[in-house]
Formats: structure tokens, C-alpha cells, sequence
């Protein structure tokens, strides 16, 4: 028989893709089901520019992250414990971790009201569902990765698909493009706009997406991987705007034409229901369940990666999950308000963000540390602004939500 002999960089791309679907999840978590579609219902699609910019510059930072792992064989953390001083160390662990009960607070929450919707089941008992199911999930992460990438990139098609279905459901977008051109109208929009854009970059997918790369360290051919790499980050971010965009579209056909904006993941439910028939809001309600769950999983595993890389310690994944989930049982326990629950998370996380980025925008200027691979003066010129707008924006929503 004769061989057939595949190209190296088609080799490269094959064994690189996959890492951007498990990271995308974030972009297309129970968090942007929220305030996408809060925008959509309040603003039509005058906020549409806002979900576009924010998925440009999440690819921007997640090949940093990526390019970290791939071009160091080392993530994050790692590299955070091995250049900075030790109480630096502490400090960005003690974050991280509180990023992590944050993220699990909302996927929790928005898998255990996806589930409430699905079969009527109270929430509490929802987020227990929703803990056994994720940690069926987690089983696949430390020996089984390409199994554990298929699973969850099998949950984001769920999120696409139903996204997608509403969308045919819609009609004529008449007006859509508008939306593209950027502008306001008002304080409540920049406030939600700050919201679509500061939950959109999430602190623990840039740790673990240099995690899920450092395997793929090949000194020898660094470029071609990078290459790939840049692959796997537009395809699988370019699916999570597209959700993005579908979630906001939705809400601004479904429910502003109607004059009837949406507050609750609830009655974005019954809106849809009403509005466009019994199949679409099954079908919000699938991707919303899909979304949850892989969301939770991710968010664990990233939080494993964090302990071990700044920490050098490692316990096991279920622990870890009773640990994290720990604040959204009690969230729901006390029957605090799922969307009110879910808001408060994306505040917290906002205080992650920079403690995120910052070090990885120093440490990818670094030559010691990256090589003939380091930043160009251009490129850390645009990461250092990226923070800043970030870190700016997360302080602007945080301040409003507590004062205003």
C-alpha cells in the first residue's frame, strides 16, 4: 500500500485544534445569556457592535494565552510562580480561586434554572443534577482530554443550535446592520454595553487556555503550531459570537418590537414561548442547560490548573467541585434570586480580569521568557490597552451596580 504523506502543517493544525472549543464555552456562558439578551430586549440591536468588538478582542487575548503555553511548554500560573516574588504569588492564587466560585456561582444557577424550566425541578435539587452530571464530565479531563474536548464541543453545538433555531424563528432582521455602527442611547446602554463587554474576557480561560497548549510545545516547530493555533482560536471564538450575536438578535426581535424587555432568565422563557411558540423556548431553555454544564466543567478544571500552577499543589477534581459549587448551593438554599445571583457573579469576576491579564501581557514582552517568540513593542502596546479598557470598563459597571 502506499503511504500517503500528509503535510506538516495540516499535521499541526489536527493535533493543535480543539484547546479554543473548550475555552469558547466561557464566551457563551449563563452570564452572556443575560446580558446579551438583556441588551437585545431594552436596546433592539444597538448594542450588536458591542458583541462583535468584545469577540475580536477575545481572540486577541486568548492567543496570548495560547502562545504562552505553546511557545514555553509552561501556563500561566506556572510562569506567574517561576518570575514573580511568592506574597505576588499568594496574592493572584487567593484571586483565582475566587474567580472560580464566582464562575461556578453562575453556571450553577443557570443550569439549575435551565433544568426548573426543562422538568419543573426545584432549584436546589437542579444544582445537585447539575454537580453529579459535570462531575461524569471532569472524568474525562485528566486521562481522556480529546474526549473531554469532544464532549464539551458537543455542549457548545447544543448552545449553537438552539440559538440558531430561534434565530430562523425570527424572520427578516430588518434594521440588524445598523447595529453594527457604534453608539448609545443613554446611561442604561453603556452600562449594559460595559456588562456584554466586561463578562465576555473570563479570567479563567486565559489561565487555562495556556494550560491546554503547553502540551502542545514543539521547539522545532514553534510558527507552524502558532499557526494552528490562530486556527483553532477564530473557528472556535467565531462559533461563540455567533452565538453572541444570535442571543442578542433574539431578544431585540422577540421582545423589543414587542415593547416588552426581559429581566429573568425565566421570563426570557416564557417570553420566548409566547412569542415565537412552544419550540423556542424549549430550545432557550436546552442551550441554556448545555451551556451550564459545560461551563461548570470547565470552570473546574481551569480552577486545577490554577491551584497546581501557582501552588504546586494538586487535589482531586471532586473535591475541588464540592469546594467551588459550595457558594452556589448556599445562593440557592437560601432562595436568593437566580438572576439577581447571577449578576452579583459577573461583578466579582470583574475584580479578576486584570489580575489575569496584566501578568500575561508582561510575560509575553519578556525575551527570558519567550524568546525569539516575545511581543513586539506593537503587540504589548495593544495588550496593555486591552487591560486598561478592560480593567476601566469592569470598574465603571462595578461602581454603578453598587452605588447606582
Amino acid at each position: 500500500m502506499v503511504g500517503i504523506t500528509v503535510p506538516a502543517r495540516v499535521r499541526s493544525a489536527a493535533v493543535v485544534m480543539g484547546p479554543a472549543f473548550v475555552v469558547a464555552v466561557a464566551y457563551v456562558d449563563p452570564g452572556n445569556f443575560a446580558t446579551n439578551m438583556a441588551g437585545g430586549a431594552a436596546h433592539g440591536y444597538l448594542l450588536l457592535w458591542v458583541i462583535v468588538s468584545a469577540s475580536l478582542l477575545a481572540m486577541f487575548v486568548q492567543y496570548q494565552s495560547a502562545k504562552l503555553g505553546i511557545v514555553t511548554g509552561r501556563n500561566l500560573p506556572e510562569l506567574c510562580r517561576e518570575h514573580y516574588p511568592r506574597p505576588v504569588t499568594g496574592m493572584l492564587w487567593v484571586q483565582a480561586e475566587l474567580v472560580a466560585m464566582a464562575t461556578d456561582l453562575a453556571e450553577f444557577v443557570g443550569a439549575a434554572v435551565a433544568l426548573n424550566l426543562l422538568f419543573g425541578v426545584p432549584l436546589l435539587p437542579a444544582a445537585g443534577i447539575t454537580a453529579v452530571v459535570s462531575f461524569g464530565i471532569l472524568a474525562l479531563a485528566p486521562l481522556r482530554r480529546r474526549r473531554f474536548e469532544s464532549v464539551i464541543v458537543g455542549l457548545l453545538a447544543i448552545v449553537l443550535g438552539g440559538f440558531l433555531y430561534q434565530t430562523l424563528h425570527l424572520g427578516p432582521l430588518t434594521g440588524a446592520a445598523a447595529g453594527l455602527v457604534p453608539g448609545f442611547a443613554g446611561v442604561d446602554s453603556v452600562l449594559l454595553a460595559t456588562g456584554m463587554l466586561g463578562a465576555t474576557v473570563m479570567p479563567h480561560v486565559i489561565y487555562l487556555h495556556s494550560a491546554l497548549t503547553q502540551r502542545h510545545h514543539r521547539p522545532g516547530d514553534v510558527r507552524g503550531v502558532l499557526r494552528a493555533s490562530r486556527t483553532d482560536i477564530v473557528v472556535a471564538l467565531g462559533i461563540a459570537a455567533m452565538v453572541n450575536v444570535s442571543m442578542l438578535v433574539v431578544a431585540a426581535g422577540a421582545f423589543h418590537q414587542a415593547g416588552a424587555p426581559r429581566e429573568s432568565l425565566e421570563d426570557m422563557h416564557s417570553g420566548l414561548g409566547q412569542l415565537l411558540g412552544p419550540g423556542a423556548a424549549l430550545a432557550f431553555a436546552l442551550a441554556l442547560l448545555a451551556s451550564g454544564l459545560a461551563a461548570s466543567s470547565v470552570g473546574t478544571y481551569s480552577g486545577q490548573v490554577v491551584m497546581e500552577g501557582f501552588l504546586r499543589r494538586r487535589i482531586p477534581l471532586w473535591l475541588r467541585r464540592f469546594v467551588t459549587m459550595a457558594p452556589a448551593l448556599a445562593v440557592l438554599a437560601f432562595g436568593v434570586d437566580p438572576t439577581k445571583a447571577l449578576v452579583l457573579s459577573q461583578v466579582v469576576l470583574s475584580f479578576g480580569i486584570p489580575f489575569a491579564l496584566v501578568p500575561m501581557v508582561l510575560l509575553a514582552r519578556r525575551r527570558d521568557v519567550m524568546g525569539a517568540s516575545a511581543n513586539r513593542r506593537g503587540v504589548t502596546a495593544v495588550g496593555a490597552v486591552a487591560a486598561l479598557v478592560i480593567s476601566a470598563l469592569n470598574i465603571f459597571l462595578l461602581v454603578r451596580t453598587v452605588v447606582g
